[in-house]
């Protein structure tokens, strides 16, 4: 299994919100990261600025066919920036969460250090996402 991160840039926070509650929810990405970023770029022979919203999504090399085809069916763009890049060096146990919580008829798997002295979930810390 090989981590890698897809990256995406929408409009607005509540399409970046959408896209990454429903890519995480079809298990096509363990978590999302949303940022806030501002973009410079050409498009239709001029010069465009704007803020965007950065959409990166933690996943695996296998589903990128999947992920990139729902991102291109959901986005607003009409031409949406899809890219991905490997993870490298990634703590073992954080890539084995991104690969059992994708893609999997399994329920998610929640590292046992997610979980509060009562036993309750309380998934990824703010940290490790």
């Amino acid at each position: 299994m090989k981590a890698i991160a897809v990256v995406t840039t929408l409009g607005s926070r509540a399409d970046a919100e959408r896209l990454a509650h429903t890519l995480v929810e079809r298990r096509l990405a363990a978590c999302a990261q949303i940022s806030e970023i501002f973009s410079v770029y050409r498009w239709k022979d001029a010069v465009q600025q704007e803020p965007e919203f950065r959409l990166l999504l933690k996943t695996t090399e296998a589903l990128y066919p999947a992920i990139e085809q729902a991102i291109g069916e959901l986005h607003p763009y009409e031409l949406p920036a899809i890219h991905a890049f490997a993870l490298e060096h990634v703590y073992p146990a954080y890539a084995a969460w991104i690969e059992e919580n994708v893609s999997s008829e399994r329920p998610p798997v929640i590292p046992s250090e997610a979980r509060d002295p009562q036993g309750d979930t309380k998934g990824p810390s703010r940290h490790s996402a």
